[in-house]
């Protein structure tokens, strides 16, 4: 079986301004690392296609979407909140983002492929219900996971987030449904400061503090998420898949490492192995050093190939 790898040309279109860390520049480094260790071939590459506006109502309120599409401008650039903002391309692009994981949901769940990795931008799990923050528009894990649920009608769908900021937005959109299991570990106290406590039984936090090794933290995640996991037997595993916990990475203050991804990934994969048939798919969230992202997702890769082929 194979490992799908989505992408567009437009998600590179999308640019919040310079400087800014969620750049295209980070696609731009993925693809060039994809290239340069000869993954390119292993990989069953996939042009996303626009989720339409029923499946993004699936999890955001038609007046959430007809408020991005009024702020939307023609030139320029609308801030959304103090870290993100809107251009032309940017719906479009998120459009996109979003449309790719349903479609790796529906090509794993149709058994065309084992395993998928969305290489999209912009992210998602910062996006509520209502509101875009934190770079993000469209939650595109939780309209996976509603994808899975609600067309392909599953009973059980994990979601792991292991980007350095907790997933507030699928919390958010998540709380509370006992079909969704979702695990995260992120840098706590930091950004977005919510959703940490007093969670339903189905938000399983794993909060990590500044400077906790690598060692550490495969224990501290090992211990706050295996059983939970194993006692779910979730039949689809979906991956927030931020790469920011990086040692080198300029927005956080953990100290992973890339051998660390390749843990982790070997850990959801198992998982994913033992109780979904192997079913996981993947969307990139953050991770702003690019040759420490482009490394790491070349590592994350490298696993999902491996397990799509064992």
């Amino acid at each position: 079986m194979t490992t799908a790898f989505f992408s567009h040309d437009d998600f590179q279109k999308h640019d919040m301004g310079a400087g800014h860390p969620e750049s295209p520049a980070r696609l731009a480094a993925i693809l060039s690392a994809i290239i340069d260790t000869e993954l390119e071939e292993k990989l069953d590459w996939v042009r996303a296609e626009e989720a339409t506006r029923d499946q993004l109502m699936l999890v955001h309120p038609e007046t959430y979407l007809h408020q991005l599409e009024l702020l939307e401008p023609t030139r320029g650039r609308v801030f959304t909140d103090p870290d993100t903002a809107m251009m032309p391309h940017t719906l479009r692009a998120a459009k996109l983002a979003a449309g790719a994981n349903i479609q790796a949901v529906d090509l794993v769940m149709s058994g065309q492929i084992t395993n998928a990795f969305v290489c999209a931008r912009p992210p998602g799990h910062h996006a509520e219900r209502g509101k875009s923050m934190g770079f993000c528009f469209y939650n595109n894990v939780a309209l996976a996971a509603m994808r899975a649920l609600t067309f392909h009608g599953l009973e059980r769908v994990a979601i792991i987030d292991f980007d350095v900021h907790q997933g507030n937005g699928t919390v958010d959109i998540v709380q509370g449904d006992e079909r969704i299991l979702m695990c995260s570990s992120f840098q706590h106290p930091f950004y977005p400061h919510s959703h940490v406590y007093r969670q339903p039984d189905n938000i399983i936090n794993v909060p990590i503090s500044a400077g906790t090794s690598s060692t550490d933290y495969r224990k501290i995640v090992e211990r706050g998420w295996l059983h939970k996991l194993q006692d779910f037997r979730p039949q689809l595993v979906l991956v927030s898949a931020g790469f920011d916990a990086h040692v080198k990475d300029p927005l956080a203050e953990l100290n992973l490492d890339t051998e660390d991804y390749r843990w982790l990934t070997d850990l959801l994969t198992s998982v994913a192995h033992d109780h979904a048939h192997d079913r996981l798919v993947s969307t990139l969230e953050g991770g702003y050093h690019l040759k420490a992202l482009a490394e790491s997702v070349t590592a994350h890769l490298e696993g999902l190939v491996a397990a799509a082929n064992r």
